[in-house]
């Protein structure tokens, strides 16, 4: 039977793109996706120095991290539990949100756009690799091998909804390892990249405020954190991002880790209410898959039929015309892009501050 609460959660309208058969659902349920997964994800894209440079433009993750961090977090979560419709929305007013993050690199001296496929190819692989990553070093394990391949199937489906070509995403281990090691040589560990992924891995910027005597508690929890997130990193990408720890400190944390997340796991109440703390605004999204309660049409749709049910363009020929005039106010008129987008996406991705 499926769990009810005094107030039970509005069902989504369709069980989204994945569905209770999924290898998605497995993965991205237990509570090392949301917390590790998520922020080796952040710390890691860092290390592109065309993501850094739109990052480092905004300054948004040092300005508002919390709010930042809500609102990526729910983005994700409606991508693996969303209902197709307010999924479809999101992932059309992102590319909005994205068209003003174009400019210079300072690093490089090239231009940077936040919608450029390889961009987004980056993010998306780097999320979905980071998620199964802190799922077999925290939770339950490797997944089988029948599961490892849906799962990488899966991770192409989503691709759909950004703006890069679901045919670039790998669909094995050995396929992800190879775009990686593809990638290296356009990575760097700039003076930026170093201080924004030393930002991210203190997971205490992105908490809430909480009283004083809590104050030990919170700081050994993100220590934690960051020492898992961490642990999980190969040594080429810790050495590129400035980032230092002992071996000893990848064992240790390991089992405790592992005990940590088991216990919240057991408990559908703590695992939301810990979700909840963190991410307000993710808690809504995953409520009802978590507490099993069916949606109002228990169907999996695809993203395709998503865009022609509701009438969006594939994002990558999205607001072409916006995207357009940004380039001609930042690259032709060297001024700052227009906020277009950005108001429109708070009903949809959460509050800016």
């Amino acid at each position: 039977m499926p769990e009810t609460t005094p107030a039970t959660p509005a069902r989504h309208e369709d069980y989204g793109f994945f569905g209770p058969e999924s290898v998605t659902w497995k993965v991205w349920s237990y509570p090392t996706s949301l917390t590790v997964g998520f922020q080796r994800a952040v710390v890691i894209e860092e290390l592109d120095p065309n993501l850094i440079a739109a990052v480092d433009a905004t300054q948004g993750i040092y300005a508002r991290p919390r709010t930042r961090y809500d609102r990526t977090l729910r983005y994700f979560s409606l991508v693996a539990f969303g209902g197709s419709r307010e999924t479809a929305k999101a992932a059309d007013v992102l590319v909005k949100v994205h068209s003003k993050a174009i400019g210079t690199d300072p690093v490089l001296g090239t231009p940077y756009d936040a919608n450029d496929p390889k961009s987004q190819l980056w993010i998306h692989l780097t999320a979905w690799h980071s998620i199964l990553k802190a799922y077999e070093e925290y939770g339950p394990g490797r997944l089988s091998e029948e599961e490892e391949l849906q799962y990488w199937r899966e991770c192409a489906v989503a691709a759909e909804l950004q703006t890069c070509d679901p045919a670039d995403v790998p669909r094995t281990r050995d396929g992800v390892r190879a775009y990686f090691e593809q990638m290296r040589p356009t990575l760097v560990g700039s003076e930026i990249a170093q201080k924004a992924m030393a930002h991210l891995l203190d997971a205490g910027v992105m908490l809430p405020e909480y009283p004083k005597a809590l104050t030990p508690i919170a700081w050994a929890t993100t220590q934690v954190l960051r020492a898992g997130t961490i642990a999980t990193m190969p040594h080429w990408m810790r050495r590129m991002g400035g980032v230092h720890q002992p071996r000893v400190v990848d064992v240790a944390v390991k089992p405790t880790l592992r005990t940590a997340f088991w216990l919240m796991n057991a408990n559908t109440d703590i695992k939301l209410a810990v979700l909840g703390y963190l991410s307000p605004a993710t808690r809504p999204v995953v409520e009802p898959v978590f507490r099993g309660i069916e949606p109002v049409v228990p169907e999996v749709v695809t993203p395709a039929q998503a865009r022609e049910r509701y009438g969006y363009d594939r994002p990558a020929d999205a607001h072409r015309d916006l995207r357009a005039r940004q380039a001609a106010r930042v690259f032709g008129e060297g001024a700052a892009p227009s906020e277009e987008g950005l108001l429109e996406s708070e009903p949809i991705l959460g509050a800016l501050r």
